[in-house]
């Protein structure tokens, strides 16, 4: 999912936290402390998005599904190593700044914290990783989809969602055989994610036979998307992706259709939320759009009962997959009967976990085995899934909600 493009400036930031961290990280081992007056050792876990901003709504979904990972395990009282744990989770605020990424990797090591979810963006998580990998600290995203945050080889890095090389070509398909374009204008917000995955949609168009327009850009702060669209009017594509977040992808729509664009308009996870309703009232309805991941509402009754129940309000797309990874953090850490990341490690990469959101194993490179991919349009007011593609099949979603996607 999301990723911010990461500029050269910004390896130097990630490579000058990875060397401080040589002598500041210590032994992992001090990640459990005993509590003061004897009681449990204190396990801290890590999680970072954006809290304040455009997306703040997203990252604070994605804070809410480790919250509730977190109160569930204190509840049964565990005990790993022979002591009983309390799990503390010591949440930051990265606004979506590449930048911020190794800043808070370097704050969460000074803390030894015992593992981290996050972070949501891909252009936060690229730079963030390096640091985490030399303090040898895993983490777990339940929503970056760069290709690059695996392929960089660290063996502390997963992620329990798809790639942007799954989901890119997943809503390419969709859109090809739904809607039968016969150009298509394709738009990006100049971030890793955003272009990642236009990148991505633009091959696989390219390679069905479509005609794909020249590459618009944006940036993930713009809002104002006239001149682009007013330019694309007069070459009269049939449909438009972008490659961005809700918070730009709802201007897009509604201005489009302002100016009386009559294309197909789809996009990725990051705009594939009920607040593009928001942002571009009736003109959002019949939008497609894709997420790497099961839908939120066919993640497990248990774990929805109880995110309602905590929460007041539905998850909103990547809380189920951010629940699951902070509890495949505490059950590789109770198998391999340590909170010591040296040793709950290699439990975690062998891992063999049912989930709210599904069975979960890791490839060698930790991404998700066999990850779904999720089709949605907007019909009255709402984003609603239609169809779960996996291994290659297209399954319609009453079908999947069935069990015949299982």
């Amino acid at each position: 999912m999301p990723l911010t493009r990461v500029p050269f400036r910004l390896r130097s930031v990630a490579v000058l936290s990875a060397v401080l961290l040589v002598a500041a990280c210590g032994k992992q081992e001090e990640a459990a402390k005993p509590a003061a007056g004897g009681g449990a050792t204190v396990v801290k876990i890590g999680h970072a998005a954006p809290l304040t901003g455009g997306i703040a709504h997203l990252g604070k979904d994605n804070e809410a599904g480790v919250r509730l990972a977190v109160d569930e395990a204190n509840a049964k009282g565990l005990t790993i190593g022979g002591a009983k744990v309390q799990f503390e989770m010591l949440s930051e605020d990265d606004e979506g700044k590449p930048d911020k990424g190794p800043i808070i990797a370097q704050k969460f090591t000074d803390a030894k914290v015992a593992g981290v979810v996050g972070h949501l963006n891909s252009g936060v998580t690229i730079p963030a990783s390096a640091v985490y990998n030399t303090a040898g600290i895993p983490m777990i995203s339940g929503s970056a989809t760069n290709p690059k945050l695996t392929e960089q080889g660290f063996a502390v890095t997963f992620r329990t969602v798809g790639r942007d090389d799954q989901q890119g070509p997943a809503i390419a398909s969709y859109l090809a055989a739904q809607f039968q374009p016969k150009v298509v204008a394709v738009v990006d917000d100049a971030t890793s994610y955003g272009e990642g995955l236009a990148n991505e949609v633009e091959k696989s168009l390219k390679a069905a036979g479509i005609t794909v327009l020249a590459r618009e850009k944006g940036t993930d702060k713009t809002t104002d998307w006239k001149a682009i669209l007013t330019k694309l009017k007069g070459k009269k594509p049939d449909a438009i992706f972008y490659g961005g977040m809700d918070s730009g992808g709802g201007p897009l729509v509604k201005q489009g259709r302002e100016l009386g664009i009559k294309a197909v308009f789809a996009f990725g996870d990051g705009a594939c939320t009920d607040k593009m309703q928001e942002l571009a009232g009736a003109a959002a309805e019949g939008l497609v759009c894709s997420q790497a991941g099961i839908p939120a509402q066919a993640s497990s009754k248990s774990f929805i009962d109880a995110f309602k129940a905590k929460f007041g309000s539905d998850p909103i797309i990547y809380a189920p997959f951010t629940y699951d990874a902070t509890n495949l953090i505490i059950t590789a850490m109770q198998k391999a009967d340590s909170v010591d990341p040296a040793k709950y490690l290699p439990v975690l990469k062998a891992i063999s976990f049912d989930g709210a959101s599904g069975h979960i194993e890791f490839d060698e490179k930790g991404d998700r085995k066999d990850a779904e991919m999720t089709i949605f349009t907007l019909k009255d007011g709402k984003i609603v899934p239609v169809a779960i593609i996996k291994s290659g099949k297209t399954i319609p979603f009453e079908e999947f909600a069935k069990g015949a996607g299982a």
